[in-house]
C-alpha cells in the first residue's frame, strides 16, 4: 500500500550528555527551515554513509568536536512526515568528545536537563525524543 511519499530522509541526532546530565541543543539559525527552534545537534546521512559515521562528521562540522563511532549508543528513534518525503530521526547518546562544542551552524547552544526541554519549541520530530531521553534519565539529577 503506498502512502504517497517520496522518499525517506534519514537523519541522525546526538544527545550529548555532560558530566552534570544536562543535554546540549542547538537553535536553527535564521534563514534555515524551523528558524529559532531547538534541536539536537546532527544532520543528513548522505548516501552510501553509515548512521554512526554521518553523526560523527556531522558533529565536526557543525560544532568543532570528535566524537568516536564506538562512543555514540543509539537510544531512540522518531518517524515524522514532512511534506511528501518521510523523516526517519534516529537519536545517539554520547558522553565522551573531544573539544568544547562551538555554534558553527546555529543561532546558539545551550545546557538543559532532558526535564527542562519540554520548554523549548523544538522540531515536531524532536519532540518524542525528549521523552525518550526523560525515561533514560528517570531516577538520576538529570
Amino acid at each position: 500500500m503506498s502512502s504517497g511519499v517520496s522518499g525517506l530522509l534519514l537523519v541522525v541526532a546526538v544527545a550529548l550528555v555532560d558530566a552534570e546530565g544536562r543535554v546540549l541543543v542547538q537553535q536553527r539559525p535564521p534563514g534555515k527551515p524551523m528558524a529559532g527552534l531547538w534541536e539536537f545537534p546532527g544532520g543528513k546521512v548522505e548516501p552510501d554513509e553509515v548512521p554512526e559515521a554521518a553523526l560523527t562528521r556531522e558533529l565536526a562540522e557543525e560544532l568543532g568536536i570528535a566524537v568516536e563511532t564506538r562512543a555514540l549508543i543509539p537510544i531512540a528513534f522518531a518517524s515524522e512526515g514532512l511534506g511528501a518525503r518521510h523523516l526517519l530521526l534516529l537519536l545517539y547518546v554520547a558522553r565522551e568528545w573531544a573539544g568544547t562544542p562551538e555554534p558553527r551552524h546555529a543561532s546558539a547552544l545551550q545546557w538543559v536537563r532532558p526535564t527542562e526541554m519540554r520548554a523549548l519549541t523544538m522540531p515536531p520530530a524532536d519532540v518524542p525524543l525528549v521523552d525518550a531521553l526523560k525515561r533514560l534519565f528517570a531516577g538520576t539529577k538529570a
